[in-house]
């Protein structure tokens, strides 16, 4: 099992924790102190992960700018407008460097989990297209539930239906994964 302090603890520590310390701090408090203690777990986070290991991971550190810029920007302006586009920001931005990559045939996607998965290049850009239509999917939604629902039930989906409905989109994702898998050969 991996503790707190190794590489893969340190990295659902940055992907879960802030999330945690968000929900938490809106149970008690409101949006306005959940989103500061967004900012602060957010920005500790990182800074934990760079202790750890030296380097940031592009995805963690995009989210990270994103959650500072607009959770300042919802205290600074007293607008919960601004935080609860953050997650449209966040996945259009995915999206739009993943078709990006596409675009100039470097699917980024294999950049970010190359090491943990070997893949063909057919699987890699059929990955990273499927991921990047799911990223855009994922942005127009947060901006259809936050504009139409009660706060409360758009905290619930951003901290549970985002990684719900993201872990469901990865699993649906592993035959194309097995399809396209590379043996790699171990010599003794």
């Amino acid at each position: 099992m991996a503790g707190a302090s190794s590489p893969k603890g340190i990295k659902y520590l940055v992907d879960f924790g802030p999330l945690a310390v968000f929900f938490v701090a809106y149970k008690i408090d409101g949006l306005m102190t959940a989103t500061l203690a967004l900012v602060v777990a957010t920005v500790a986070a990182l800074a934990l992960a760079y202790g750890a290991t030296r380097r940031l991971a592009l995805m963690p550190l995009i989210t990270a700018v994103v959650v500072v810029i607009f959770g300042g920007l919802t205290l600074w302006l007293q607008d919960k407008t601004f935080i609860k586009m953050k997650p449209t920001i966040v996945q259009g931005i995915f999206a739009i460097i993943l078709f990006g990559g596409l675009i100039l045939k470097r699917p980024t996607l294999q950049y970010v989990m190359g090491e943990a998965l070997k893949l063909t290049d057919a699987g890699w850009r059929q990955l990273t297209f499927r991921f990047a239509l799911f990223f855009a999917f994922m942005a127009i939604l947060n901006e259809i539930v936050w504009r139409n629902v009660s706060e409360d039930l758009w905290i619930d989906f951003k901290v549970f239906g985002i990684f719900g409905l993201t872990i469901l989109f990865s699993l649906s994702q592993m035959p194309l994964m097995k399809r396209h898998m590379v043996e790699t050969t171990e010599q003794s």
